[in-house]
């Protein structure tokens, strides 16, 4: 670490009268001699030598010459390390430390002094009592302090990593710093913080700007008069948590950068640009290709509320070419396809419930049921006070028909995604014990049940799950469907890590065909997003097992890697690691499933290795690993436009253009790769990679999990699973509106974001930066900041939406 005087000219070596002002309170009054004496005689002959050592040092600081205030902060450092020792030492031998407490006091405050907050923090964390720090720290260093306490968590060992942001959360509150400290309460899962916060904060566009925070981490929260007092305040805050502004803000982006012009698929395919084989296959009508182009479409335009397939105006003779696309697909393909109008018209609810309603009188149950998924998918990420989603869905949950059912039940899923709604519990939860219904109808009931209450640990449903489970017949443990349940159940317990172990339990009296997958299922939600090595471990351990036939177990421990190994850097780059030495020594099950796991630790963010990789699996002998990757390559490149990754989904088109199966899976991922035409995103990451959204990590997991199976599932007649995705996605916007929430254009620079945790001084935070007006694109890694110093930011964190007032102090130049 650089030495810490150089930091700025007030540090370490102002002169003699800062040097002399600093000593003063460092050293103790040393009138009553005799009482240090007496005090002396208590001490030990190793304290004793400490002490002297410490009044040495604190003579040291006193004199004005800098060289010798450098050795006094590195024996400083020194002294901190035996410090430690002798603490864990005394703690062994329960002996008082009341003397040692009183030399880290002194200590602390003279790193914090001097700019050495991390040796700070590491001694009060080596003494186990950081709450010192709140003392200590002042608005000088509370930035650094706090940050060297947010990264350091993610290392730390629970429960410590938890009390560590405790204090940074009191950090926060106490410098009045809200965004960040509303951050740390979303990250902790603590609502009574967040309800502190807006009880504490009074200024109204502040607590605006907390919404939008609350908004894009997709979770329901209520707010009561005691946290804002008058009505209308209290109804446009609610406005801005309902997410209702998103579609408003997408469509802004997309005009700016001037992508309204809806594409079709062949826009998207580029088939002229092969030559010879597989070129022309475009032209061959046939249901499977009419369903992949369906799914392209939906993907593609997103929220745009027009394509050329399903909303085109009626200009053709027919009066309208939406039903002539419909009946292109067969069966259970007009259930996709009607729910692809939904995804069009994505977070705009009016409109969108506005044209679905047509399908609504189709005598065709398939519609029906893709009109009802449409539904919940115009609704997903989006609240509504009157709850359409729940009145239109809400009928069609007890149909006879099948397919209806699973629309309905699939739509309440996304549409009350993380809302913990008790009306859907109590319609839902009777399905789950009714022994007549289909295997179907019962696993997607169970995975709308774990969305709707995702991570809230909620026992009803967790025992209905556990219920249906046990219910199940030999012969059904070993379809594929049934595997959702489990993963219904682990969603309920979604980052909840210790919550899980009753469950755990229980799960061990399952039939053997399930428990182990379950097993894995559970784990692998329960620390997902945690970076708990200690379960990375245990997965690695599991997938080294060799396979009775028939056990699936390995594919959730693959994927559970990937899930827990996702909450950091540098936890992500040794995953990554080790599912390279997977698919060299795993068995065909295990290879299966690496793609997936790849796929996920890099969504939405391409990394060059990752893509080499899945490249290579993508010509796999064994067509299951080929159709994982091929998927994979569409979730690591989802929404950034990639024109290698496009590039190569183009040639993997012409390699498989006799393979209907990986030809829909080719399509499949090149609909990903231009999702949104390029302006969204689905990582469940947000914030600068600091915050989880659980929704989002939800629908990731749930599709993922669909794909193990892939002939059964996307290949079968479930590939709807394949909307799941809509729950990840979010604009990769930086959106900047005035105290009136209309945008507001400004200069900002954008730039690969830098660590600057622990370094002396004012380090830049962005490099290679470009400087774009808002609105802009933000892609993975990438972090803004504003090129004017006529606004103030109200979130220090620019993603999003973040409201800007003016800065009274600012003069213009001219």
């Amino acid at each position: 670490m650089a030495p810490a005087e150089s930091n700025n000219g007030t540090g370490g070596i102002a002169g003699d009268g800062v040097a002399k002002d600093q000593a003063s309170v460092k050293v103790p009054s040393k009138d009553p001699k005799k009482k240090d004496e007496k005090k002396d005689e208590d001490l030990s002959e190793e304290d004793l030598a400490l002490k002297q050592q410490l009044e040495l040092y604190v003579e040291r600081v006193q004199d004005s010459d800098p060289g010798l205030q450098k050795v006094a902060l590195e024996s400083m450092r020194n002294l901190a390390g035996e410090i430690a020792q002798e603490y864990g030492k005394r703690q062994v031998e329960e002996t008082s430390i009341d003397d040692l407490m009183d030399l880290v006091v002194q200590i602390v405050a003279f790193h914090m002094k001097h700019n050495a907050e991390p040796e700070a923090v590491d001694l009060l964390m080596e003494v186990e009592d950081l709450d010192l720090l709140v003392e200590h720290v002042d608005s000088t260093n509370y930035k650094r302090t706090c940050l060297y306490l947010t990264s350091s968590a993610k290392y730390l060992p629970g429960p410590d990593d938890m009390l560590v942001l405790d204090i940074a959360h009191t950090i926060y509150m106490k410098f009045e710093e809200y965004p960040r400290a509303l951050q740390i309460a979303l990250y902790l899962d603590n609502m009574q913080y967040v309800k502190q916060l807006f009880t504490t904060c009074n200024d109204l566009k502040k607590k605006q700007q907390f919404c939008f925070i609350l908004a894009r981490h997709g979770i329901t929260f209520e707010l009561d008069e005691e946290m804002c007092a008058d009505d209308e305040e209290r109804e446009a805050l609610l406005e801005i948590i309902s997410n209702s502004k998103l579609n408003e803000g997408y469509l802004a982006l997309a005009r700016d950068i001037e992508v309204m012009e809806p594409k079709s698929p062949d826009d998207i395919y580029k088939a002229h640009l092969l030559d010879g084989r597989g070129s022309g296959g475009g032209t061959v009508d046939s249901a499977r290709q009419n369903l992949a182009a369906t799914f392209v479409n939906a993907f593609v335009n997103a929220g745009f509320g027009q394509d050329k397939l399903m909303t085109a105006s009626s200009e053709t003779s027919t009066g309208g070419s939406s039903t002539s696309w419909l009946f292109k697909n067969k069966e259970h393909g007009k259930a996709s396809a009607a729910a692809s109008l939904g995804m069009i018209l994505l977070w705009d609810v009016d409109s969108g419930l506005a044209q679905l309603d047509k399908y609504f009188h189709s005598t065709d149950t398939h519609v029906i049921a893709g009109a009802l998924l449409g539904v919940g998918i115009v609704n997903c990420n989006v609240q509504n006070d009157c709850d359409p989603a729940l009145a239109l869905l809400a009928d069609y949950i007890d149909k006879e028909d099948p397919s209806t059912r699973i629309g309905a039940i699939m739509g309440l899923g996304l549409a009350y995604a993380g809302s913990q709604n008790e009306q859907i519990r109590s319609k839902l939860t009777p399905i789950l014990g009714d022994s007549k219904d289909s295997l179907d109808v019962i696993a997607f009931t169970a995975i709308a049940l774990g969305l709707v209450y995702v991570g809230s640990c909620n026992e009803e449903v967790a025992q209905a799950i556990i219920f249906a489970l046990m219910d199940r017949s030999e012969s059904e443990f070993g379809e594929p469907l049934t595997r959702l349940l489990s993963l219904g159940l682990g969603l309920l317990y979604l980052g909840k890590q210790e919550n899980v172990e009753a469950t755990l339990e229980v799960s061990k009296t399952f039939n053997e065909k399930i428990r182990k997958h379950c097993d894995m299922t559970l784990l692998s939600c329960a620390y997902a997003g945690t970076g708990n090595v200690l379960k990375v471990q245990h997965f690695l351990g599991q997938c080294a097992n060799h396979l009775e036939k028939g056990e699936t177990y390995q594919g959730p421990a693959v994927l559970g890697i990937a899930m827990v190994a996702m909450a950091e850097e540098l936890g992500l780059e040794m995953a990554i690691r080790s599912l390279e030495h997977l698919l060299q020594y795993g068995e065909q099950n295990i290879r299966r499933a690496v793609p997936l796991a790849l796929g996920l630790l890099c969504v939405s963010n391409p990394k060059v290795n990752v893509m080499d990789t899945l490249s290579r699996l993508s010509h796999d002998t064994d067509t299951e690993v080929a159709m994982a990757a091929i998927i994979a390559l569409g979730l690591i490149g989802a929404g950034t436009n990639n024109a290698r990754i496009a590039g190569m989904l183009r040639n993997l088109s012409s390699y498989y253009y006799k393979d209907a199966s990986l030809l829909f899976c080719v399509r499949i991922a090149q609909g990903l790769v231009h999702m949104g035409k390029g302006l969204l995103t689905l990582s469940p990451y947000h914030s600068e990679r600091f915050l989880l959204s659980p929704t989002a990590l939800a629908g990731l997991v749930t599709m993922l999990h669909a794909c193990l199976d892939m002939k059964a599932i996307i290949l079968g007649k479930y590939h709807y699973v394949l909307y799941f995705l809509v729950l990840a996605m979010q604009p990769r916007m930086l959106m900047t509106v005035d105290e009136n929430l209309k945008p507001l254009s400004v200069p900002v620079r954008v730039g690969q974001a830098v660590d600057v945790v622990g370094q002396a001084g004012r380090p830049k935070t962005i490099t290679g930066f470009q400087t774009h007006s808002t609105p802009v694109l933000l892609s993975a890694g990438d972090r803004a900041e504003l090129a004017t110093e006529k606004y103030i930011p109200l979130s220090p964190i620019l993603e999003g939406f973040v409201i800007l007032k003016e800065n009274p102090e600012y003069r213009d130049e001219q």
